[in-house]
């Protein structure tokens, strides 16, 4: 019966994010348009895409899993430091300077913004590639999420066709329908859908959050927390007990690494005045918490739910599908629950795609082909855009089609570079007019050279090395991202300075 319901629930949601798509596709004519939305968003549509492309399948799978089972209770303070860093302060440090920056330097991309505030082309360039070949894992943990609770939601796939596990089927099924609503409406289409998505996210998160606790395997709050002492008096610890350090870095990771990513950032491009951004950061705030905190929440009772046992292979990723599965299998009623689930970790998982895919193409169709032909024809890019869009959902589809059993520790690799790349010199490209080429391009080599270098190290000589670098994953990613911060105005210091003109020209109507 789960699977009946479910599959009504899922052909209802493909009508009407097909039908957003069909909606929007006269608002996509220029690149102007199908990037920002002709810069004309408003703050609730502004603040849901902000909020959905921040939170994906891999937090609900992936993080308030494995967290959840490892650090128990405590793990809600990275949903409060995500609402309170990742969205709150972020809206109120950066979106007003980036939109009024991006808009004096006419720049629609975060390489177009590397390059015209610190005269670099190459920068440009290479911010480019970074964004497009690091963005993809980052995708394919969006489908893996999701993947993983298909295949207990639609075990009727199974052996369908011989070699081909569930959850393809239903990454397929992402890939083609965010393809085909990003393709036909561009951002506009993206921002609607992110809109509706973000509805259904928190009524799924609010559905969730009841169910989990009120079943016998819970037994309210105050018994579960009870059951979670009588395992580890840690799991019940407000600082998250002996795994304090894995808290605080998983905190600062998520929360600080919104900063430097270039599919959030792009939400300050677009959105309308700067009259908005208060309301669209209050907005934000309220959903991330909600979503957030919900998701974690949750996964602190997934020991309850599995006995204490880990599923097979110790995968920390199957943790939270297979305590939904128990939870919500039995009777309609739960059925009808399970769906909506369901459709939040689809909602959660389809937004964020979109944002990163559009990201990731425009850094080709707009950055390296602008960069390599600023003639390039307009038509000609458009068309070329588009493509784009469909051949990294297919590229992100192959590589989330591999035997990949990390994705937590995935997305914190491709976190770790990107914002560990960028957070330097955009902040500071913001705030000061110190900053040198010579101190942006050390803070972009950050996040390359530090995930990269540990890892590597890692790897090659320690015992059991790529093991351990998955574990510090998130450690690395915070370091990137402390290393660009602080390399970037220090080298600067050092470096020639640029020219009175240009820095008037950047920052004429930014103080």
């Amino acid at each position: 019966m789960v699977q009946t319901v479910s599959l009504i629930a899922l052909a209802i949601f493909v009508v009407i994010m097909v039908m957003i798509g069909y909606y929007t596709r006269h608002n996509s004519k220029t690149m102007n348009d199908f990037l920002l939305g002709g810069r004309n968003l408003g703050p609730w549509l502004s603040a849901f895409a902000y909020g959905t492309t921040y939170f994906s399948a891999v937090i609900f799978i992936g993080y308030a899993g494995k967290t959840g089972w490892q650090v128990g209770i405590a793990g809600i303070w990275i949903g409060v430091a995500n609402a309170i860093i990742g969205a709150l302060l972020s809206w109120f440090i950066l979106a007003k300077k980036t939109r009024r920056m991006t808009h004096k330097l006419n720049a629609s991309t975060m390489p177009e913004f590397f390059e015209a505030r610190f005269l670099s082309q190459p920068m440009k360039i290479y911010s480019a590639i970074i964004i497009f070949i690091f963005l993809v894992p980052y995708c394919a943990t969006v489908y893996k999420g999701l993947g993983y609770l298909f295949s207990q939601v639609f075990p009727i796939f199974n052996g369908l066709i011989p070699g081909i596990e569930p959850e393809i089927y239903c990454m397929f099924i992402i890939a083609i329908l965010t393809a085909i609503y990003l393709v036909l409406g561009g951002y506009v289409a993206t921002a609607i859908t992110d809109f509706v998505q973000g509805i259904i996210m928190i009524v799924g998160v609010v559905v969730m959050v009841m169910v989990i606790v009120s079943r016998p395997e819970v037994g309210g709050l105050a018994t579960g927390l009870a059951k979670l002492k009588e395992i580890s008096p840690d799991l019940v610890s407000p600082t998250g007990g002996k795994m304090w350090s894995f808290l605080v870095m998983n905190i600062l990771l998520t929360s600080f690494g919104t900063w430097g990513l270039p599919q959030m950032i792009h939400k300050f491009y677009a959105i309308k005045d700067e009259k908005s951004i208060p309301k669209a950061a209050t907005v934000t705030t309220i959903f991330a918490v909600t979503i957030s905190a919900g998701a974690y929440f949750v996964g602190t009772f997934g020991r309850l739910y599995l006995n204490n046992t880990l599923p097979k292979g110790n995968n920390f990723d199957a943790i939270v599908p297979e305590m939904l599965n128990v939870a919500l299998s039995n009777g309609i009623f739960y059925n009808i629950l399970f769906s909506i689930i369901l459709l939040l970790v689809l909602s959660a998982s389809m937004s964020t795609l979109s944002s990163v895919v559009l990201t990731s193409s425009s850094a080709i169709a707009v950055d390296l082909v602008g960069a390599v032909n600023p003639n390039y024809d307009k038509k000609k890019q458009m068309v070329l855009m588009r493509s784009l869009c469909f051949i990294f959902v297919a590229l992100s589809f192959v590589f989330a089609s591999m035997k990949i059993g990390f994705i937590m520790q995935l997305m914190s690799f491709s976190w770790g570079v990107v914002s560990g790349s960028f957070i330097g010199p955009y902040f500071w490209g913001l705030y000061s007019k110190k900053i040198t080429k010579v101190g942006a391009w050390a803070g972009m080599l950050s996040g390359l050279v530090v995930v990269g270098g540990a890892t590597l190290y890692c790897t090659l000589f320690i015992a059991n090395g790529f093991e351990i670098a998955k574990s510090l994953s998130q450690n690395f990613g915070v370091t990137a991202m402390a290393v660009s911060f602080i390399v970037t105005p220090v080298v600067s210091a050092f470096t020639t300075k640029y020219s009175n003109t240009h820095i008037e020209n950047v920052y004429e109507i930014i103080a």
